[in-house]
């Protein structure tokens, strides 16, 4: 009973941070005095998943195969200290890696009598600071102890270079631009009359509705997809909310590009 209990807790926990918040401070909705027809908030990847994916496995791959060179050509002798460097090594380079292939955004939708809202963030992670300083503290406790046990002053480079560079990643992170270009609120507003078509990608379980605008910069009208990213389960909800509320505007199946 008491499992079940923690598995209920943890999963609450899971569910809590794949949920966004309430809107930042940052964006408002401009129909918030109007009775919602339909809402929901998500994090999702607004990008080309099968690349990012791709991308993270070579990565993976090629972080893997320097750790069994380094591992098998390094100085120390065979045992746990050495294959537990590597293994460091490894979750240290790959961790960067997955969070740089596996960024989500927060969404927010919301419609109304009047048209539809949408709200993007993403807030700087402020936990990858936390996470680093932390990183940093027990490298250098964990190579000083194996360096007390293996009785190998060499360790305690590896106790000074360790978390040194760990730190300047984190100095890198925290500067202004790194923190730019990882923080984002956006927010479009639309009338119905501006939807022009309803378009379906089955194959990524999106949703999109097409709307002109004016290119300023090439000075001439252009149609955009706006994606809705939601839970699989949804699209035929969202399907029929929109079959009520758009029912002249043509359904399209072709992909989606989710960076629109």
């Amino acid at each position: 009973m008491k499992v079940l209990e923690g598995l209920s807790g943890v999963k609450s926990l899971l569910d809590h941070w794949g949920t966004p918040r309430e809107l930042p401070p940052q964006l408002t909705w401009m129909y918030a005095h109007e009775p919602e027809l339909l809402g929901w908030r998500i994090k999702a990847r607004n990008y080309n998943t099968t690349i990012a994916n791709g991308l993270l496995v070579v990565m993976l791959s090629i972080v893997f195969g320097l750790a069994l060179y380094q591992y098998f050509t390094s100085v120390f002798e065979p045992g746990f200290s050495k294959t537990l460097i590597y293994v460091l090594f490894f979750f240290f380079i790959s961790t960067p890696a997955v969070c740089m292939t596996h960024q989500r955004m927060n969404f927010a939708y919301r419609f109304t009598a009047s048209g539809a809202e949408f709200c993007e963030w993403k807030n700087f992670p402020e936990w990858t600071l936390r996470f680093l300083t932390c990183l940093a503290i027990v490298t250098a406790i964990l190579f000083a102890c194996m360096a007390s046990l293996d009785r190998d002053a060499s360790y305690l480079i590896y106790a000074v270079i360790g978390p040194v560079k760990v730190m300047l990643l984190r100095a890198s992170m925290n500067s202004k631009v790194y923190r730019g270009v990882h923080t984002i609120f956006h927010l479009r507003t639309f009338e119905w009359s501006e939807f022009t078509e309803v378009v379906i990608d089955k194959k990524q379980g999106l949703v999109g509705l097409e709307f002109a605008w004016y290119d300023n910069y090439m000075k001439e009208n252009a149609l955009s997809v706006a994606p809705l990213f939601a839970k699989c389960c949804e699209l035929d909800h969202l399907l029929a909310f929109f079959e009520a509320r758009l029912p002249h505007l043509p359904r399209v199946a072709r992909p989606i590009d989710r960076a629109a």
